[in-house]
């Protein structure tokens, strides 16, 4: 569903007054802090220093880390925007590495900064032979996050030079490019290690997100083309996770890099944080339940009924999101692909025909819709993967690819934000009151 620019909330609407707190009969204020659009906020920065109290919000729910210009998201009205466009009209007519530009510079290009920037991308595709060879002393089973995680947080001992002021534009634009360029190649190898096969050299004639499907699935001895189709869907499916504003990796790259650590580490943070199964393994999860209820015999009606009755062991998977509570707008673009995938490869997938039939009970039947239980971007994902050849431990490593971009914008912007301070949570400390240390031959168990 295509964003209703007319409905957005600007700075115009923005008249609110000071918040107030009382505390022992003290009258604290904190300032306001204006949005252009969305949540307003209120400045609790002095709140500790002014009454001795912290704020507690497990998991931050409410609580803003930092100002942003890079990514809007409406939660309510289902609206995606980088840097002001919705994300509708960059799937539709933007590609991957333009999109790239756009977080981390703040604008569109013109065709020759696009140009410059694709030609310095391609340059720097080739990993150091010996960085190369860093992969092989890997298990070739072993996951493929934390392989890549290994690889980014390696690129610090191979571009040390890169890195030297972490402050300076220019050597972190050169870090941008160096992550652009020898991630896809080296989750290509990741992939191919994994499969027993040859690795393969990039290919600066084809396209960015069309070499990388060459690398990953192509063979020194065979000549491979690839369906235009399939390159268009796979760059699509980029564009529409290249920045979700502060999730979990996000800000463990904020929060990394705020004590001047390098871009490398702060990105591997951010793999990291999303190798966890609540965060990057989501369509993974849908694969699973979609295999379960296809491998189970069971039929779709029974299936939903077993999950309105919470039966144990049945959950609902690529259904409702967290931020978004009436539709994701990420959900229709992918649905459309998966369509037109699973077409171009003459595919009848049982899997997609299973998802299609549980969308539809899904959408008109009451439970779910009093619930907002509505289909999310994982929902579809797994599928078009999997139509495409990747194994399913590559799901995540390719949410990695995607989100590149807005981490790398997230930790720039950071860096230059006068207001950043290192990262320091306070808590709400319930354990032991002081007690003194008991000698060992007078402790009893307990």
């Amino acid at each position: 569903m295509a964003e209703s620019l007319g409905n957005a909330q600007t700075s115009n609407d923005f008249d609110r007054q000071p918040g107030i707190l009382q505390v022992d009969g003290k009258t604290i204020q904190f300032p306001p802090v204006k949005a252009t659009c969305g949540d307003q906020g209120i400045d609790v920065s002095k709140l500790r220093g002014e009454t001795g109290l912290v704020a507690l919000d497990p998991g931050f729910s409410t609580t803003a880390s930092c100002t942003s210009k890079v990514t809007f998201i409406d939660g309510s009205k289902g609206v995606l925007r980088y840097r002001g466009y919705p994300i509708d009209q960059l799937a539709n007519h933007s590609s991957f590495l333009e999109v790239a530009y756009l977080l981390i510079k703040g604008e569109l290009p013109t065709s020759t900064q696009l140009d410059e920037f694709v030609r310095r991308v391609k340059r720097q595709r080739l990993l150091h032979e010996d960085f190369r060879a860093f992969f092989t002393a890997f298990p070739s089973n072993g996951h493929p996050m934390a392989i890549l995680q290994g690889g980014i947080a390696g690129m610090a001992t191979y571009y040390e030079d890169t890195f030297a002021d972490v402050h300076d534009l220019e050597l972190q634009e050169i870090q941008a490019v160096q992550l652009l360029a020898k991630v896809p190649t080296m989750i290509s190898y990741i992939a191919k290690r994994a499969a027993g096969l040859p690795l393969l050299y990039p290919d600066n004639e084809r396209s960015y997100v069309e070499d990388f499907i060459r690398l990953t699935f192509g063979l020194p001895y065979q000549s491979y083309d690839i369906d235009p189709a399939i390159i268009r869907a796979l760059e699509v499916l980029f564009i529409l996770h290249a920045d979700h504003e502060q999730n979990c990796s996000t800000s463990t790259v904020r929060l990394v890099g705020s004590a001047n650590a390098n871009m490398y580490a702060s990105i591997a943070a951010g793999v990291g944080a999303l190798s966890g199964p609540l965060h990057g393994g989501a369509n993974e999860a849908v694969l699973r339940m979609l295999i379960n209820i296809r491998d189970s015999k069971l039929s779709i009606k029974d299936f939903v009924e077993k999950v309105k009755n919470k039966e144990q062991g049945v959950k609902l998977m690529g259904f409702g999101h967290r931020v978004y509570k009436n539709y994701d707008p990420r959900a229709a673009i992918v649905r459309e692909q998966a369509h037109k995938v699973l077409e171009r490869m003459g595919k009848n997938n049982d899997l997609f025909d299973l998802a299609m039939e549980l969308e539809q009970v899904a959408l008109s039947d009451d439970y779910f819709i009093e619930r907002k239980l509505y289909p999310n971007v994982d929902f579809y994902t797994g599928l078009i993967y999997s139509a495409m050849g990747f194994p399913t431990k590559m799901f995540t490593p390719l949410f990695a690819l995607g989100r590149l971009p807005g981490w790398i914008s997230q930790y720039i912007e950071m860096l230059h934000d006068p207001m950043t301070r290192i990262g320091r949570p306070r808590q709400v400390y319930q354990g032991q009151p002081k007690r003194d240390y008991v000698p060992l031959r007078m402790r009893e168990a307990k």
